[in-house]
């Protein structure tokens, strides 16, 4: 029988949580990493490579996946779960980032959003119903409302009415979520830009609305990394304490120990498995560009310590030439390293917030990243 939908804390370090999430598909140690699946695969490596990096949850994109393969023939294979053979827990975008980072494709009323397919021209019409349907058929154990994402700076006017909207989408988004099984949860979304006012009055609405768990959108998307935590901590506050917080987005190893720092539960990003196709590791002594000539001929790891095997493994002399090669292998074992860097990252704030010490653990990472030969590279937030 499947166990309801739950959250619970296991210990507290200041504003730091440290806790645990019930799915339909399995539990979530939080503070936890999505690794971003957009289209039913994170892309370089299999389902199996992810798992062993530690992550007990990814990320899938409604959006791309109303346009290829379609939810109603992933609802008829079985599920994404079985489809993509990952059966642990999904959460799934609502589409609401593409309303911005594809808005030359589309048009957005009161009504929904109708995006022209970046495949193939054809037209798509996503409501916030339709949205919850696509992630029902989907099967993910945690669906997101539709909302409307706008890119910062934006006027305050603009983003007033973007929030004020995607308000109203929460709650047609809830009502179409009512009647769903047990194990399966539905977050709401607290839009209003870098105004802290329409911040907060969008966190209490959708505390109002009561969803199973909240999501702090419209972040990393221009502003600068103070501007973001500053929202941070402005919200967080406002969210229930007994609910899973979630920062969409989110993002360098730094952004990720802030918002912990700030009472954060759920992150995901593209960031360790893109910046590994291009070369980039992410370790504990900082980022390093495998590009770099500096590495042809140097015979250590990325890190000797590390519980990673292609971390402590392979040369960096090897990694180098495979990047420089432009062969496929190098893409697939630094996004491996990559993905288990954040999972360590996650883990160790775990144990840090358990044993009371996150704040050191904290400044021990910013340390570390600043002593080593090769400094963490200032990616965006």
């Amino acid at each position: 029988m499947t166990r309801p939908f739950s959250f619970h804390l296991i210990a507290t370090d200041g504003a730091a949580r440290a806790g645990e999430i019930e799915t339909a598909h399995g539990r979530i140690a939080t503070p936890a990493f999505m690794p971003v699946g957009t289209q039913a695969t994170v892309k370089a490596v299999t389902t199996d490579d992810v798992s062993r990096t530690g992550a007990d949850i990814l990320l899938a994109n409604t959006y791309h996946l109303m346009l290829r393969p379609g939810a109603e023939r992933v609802a008829a294979l079985g599920g994404l779960h079985g489809f993509m053979n990952w059966h642990k827990p999904i959460l799934t975008d609502s589409g609401g980032f593409q309303v911005m980072s594809l808005s030359q494709l589309r048009k957005l009323d009161e009504r929904a959003v109708t995006f022209r397919s970046h495949l193939d021209g054809a037209m798509y019409e996503l409501s916030p119903e339709r949205a919850i349907e696509i992630q029902r058929l989907l099967g993910s154990d945690i669906s997101m409302q539709l909302d409307e994402c706008l890119r910062l700076p934006a006027k305050r006017d603009e983003i007033d009415r973007a929030m004020q909207l995607s308000l109203r989408w929460a709650e047609r988004s809830k009502r179409a979520f009512e009647g769903a099984k047990p194990g399966y949860a539905l977050f709401g979304i607290v839009q209003g830009g870098d105004d802290a006012d329409l911040r907060v009055e969008s966190a209490r609405a959708l505390v109002d609305m009561d969803f199973q768990g909240y999501a702090i959108g419209g972040l990393a998307v221009g502003e600068p990394q103070a501007v973001m935590l500053s929202m941070i901590d402005i919200v967080a506050p406002e969210l229930p304490a007994d609910r899973p917080r979630y920062l969409m987005g989110v993002g360098t190893p730094d952004d990720l120990i802030e918002a912990v720092w700030r009472g954060i539960d759920m992150f995901d990003c593209v960031m360790p498995t893109r910046n590994g196709r291009h070369g980039l590791a992410f370790t504990r002594h900082g980022s390093v560009n495998l590009r770099n000539a500096r590495h042809a001929d140097d015979p250590r790891p990325l890190d000797e310590t590390s519980g990673d095997p292609a971390t402590r493994t392979y040369s960096r002399a090897y990694l180098h030439h495979l990047v420089k090669a432009n062969e496929t292998l190098g893409a697939m074992l630094l996004t491996q390293v990559n993905l288990a860097y954040y999972q360590t990252l996650m883990r160790d704030a775990r144990e840090a917030i358990a044993a009371g010490t996150f704040l050191a653990y904290r400044d021990a990472k910013k340390r570390g990243w600043e002593a080593g030969d090769i400094p963490p590279l200032n990616l965006g937030a």
